[in-house]
């Protein structure tokens, strides 16, 4: 197998364990919003990476789904959610872990919905190649 997709399975894989932690958490109403969707955002950038790196794409160390949504749109890959949405998550990788005064822009639902469709695509994709 090429390096690059053993590389891109393993984010794959690392996307599906961060949606499992998303996931126990999402469970749990009192478990706070900013770590709950950290861990919804870090799905979705693994997922999002793992595609890049399967089609070879060059991308730099960035925790931005908008630029990376952004690559892939750049390559002729539509990403399953609007640019938008993964925007609106993005504050989740290090704002609100480190700052508890950050305004939400995304509900635990809409950051389920957006992991999940990720992940789904991503899977999809990764099969394909």
């Amino acid at each position: 197998m090429m390096p690059y997709i053993e590389e891109a399975e393993r984010l794959f894989r690392l996307a599906e364990r961060d949606y499992q932690t998303f996931s126990i958490l999402f469970a749990h109403q009192e478990a706070d919003l900013a770590p709950t969707c950290f861990h919804a955002q870090q799905s979705v950038e693994k997922a999002l990476k793992s595609v890049l790196t399967a089609r070879q794409l060059t991308f730099r160390r960035t925790h931005d789904l908008e630029e990376l949504s952004l690559l892939l749109e750049d390559a002729g890959i539509s990403p399953p959610v609007p640019i938008g949405d993964y925007r609106r998550l993005n504050p989740c990788a290090v704002e609100m872990r480190y700052d508890d005064q950050v305004m939400v822009l995304v509900t635990r639902e809409e950051a389920n919905s957006i992991a999940q469709e990720t992940l789904k695509w991503a899977g999809k994709l990764l099969s394909k190649v």
